[in-house]
């Protein structure tokens, strides 16, 4: 799954299976604030960027990485596709 539907289909889907289940994915928009409405912890950020290195092979040891880049699905979509080339 390389084009960016995929990847924001890839993200959506992680999302409400791990944060938010039995959640309807068209109630999930890509641009909600995961950080500010609380889904995601300081720590589920943790296990979200590893998550994120390891589906996309991410080379997280060699980019600068900030909360802002997994704010919401868009932000890690956007952030995928700038640090694979995808």
């Amino acid at each position: 799954m390389t084009t960016t539907e995929g990847i924001t289909e890839a993200i959506r889907t992680h999302i409400l299976a791990e944060y938010l289940p039995g959640t309807p994915r068209e109630e999930l928009e890509t641009s909600y604030d995961l950080l500010d409405n609380g889904v995601v912890t300081s720590l589920d950020l943790l296990a979200l960027i590893s998550w994120v290195e390891q589906r996309f092979q991410v080379p997280i040891d060699e980019v600068e990485i900030s909360p802002d880049h997994f704010r919401s699905v868009d932000a890690m979509s956007e952030f995928v596709k700038r640090t694979t080339g995808k």
